[in-house]
């Protein structure tokens, strides 16, 4: 028997990300865990409303969504636990500038570059819609079609209940290959 929890958000684990935006002619930084797709051609990047790096993106209208491996966690982390207000995180990275003009963590193993549409506004929360720009990703994770291999790229995953970082696991099967009862 299931049981009713009430109004609670449970779409976990998400990929954590670091979404970076400059900051005058200096990057910022900032981590994320709560990111959605609206589209094939639309993101969404959840921040709470006094973030620091908000007001840079509405400034720049653009920003970087850095996927985050364990190589990268313990600077993720600490971006994330501490705020851009009073404290200058542009050296955490080291970064180079995308085509449209966002920091790219040198580090990520996929950057996805967006321009900010639309600004969804919930009490506390800054939802940015954005359109994707450009998708980087270190070659070493593309298989033999150039398609982007999860196998190997394996990004951190965030559990909010318990603010756990979780490893990726293992393939279960392949996407519409699973049978109905009434197929068999």
């Amino acid at each position: 028997m299931k049981k009713n929890m009430g109004s609670k958000l449970a779409l976990y684990p998400m990929p954590i990300t670091v979404i970076g935006t400059m900051n005058g002619d200096k990057p910022t930084w900032t981590l994320v865990g709560h990111l959605g797709i609206i589209g094939h051609d639309r993101v969404m990047v959840s921040l709470a409303a006094p973030h620091f790096i908000n007001g840079c993106i509405k400034t720049t209208k653009k920003l970087s969504i850095n996927l985050v491996d364990e190589a990268m966690l313990p600077e993720a982390d600490y971006i994330g636990s501490v705020s851009g207000n009073k404290t200058d995180k542009s050296d955490v990275f080291e970064f180079i500038l995308g085509d449209s003009g966002t920091p790219i963590v040198t580090a990520s193993p996929l950057t996805i570059e967006c321009s900010v549409v639309d600004i969804y506004e919930t009490p506390n929360f800054e939802s940015f819609i954005c359109t994707i720009d450009n998708t980087y990703v270190d070659e070493k994770h593309l298989d033999t079609d150039g398609k982007i291999n999860y196998n190997t790229l394996k990004p951190v995953l965030f559990e909010f209940p318990t603010y756990q970082y979780l490893r990726t696991g293992d393939v279960i099967g392949k996407c519409l290959t699973f049978k109905n009862k009434e197929d068999t």
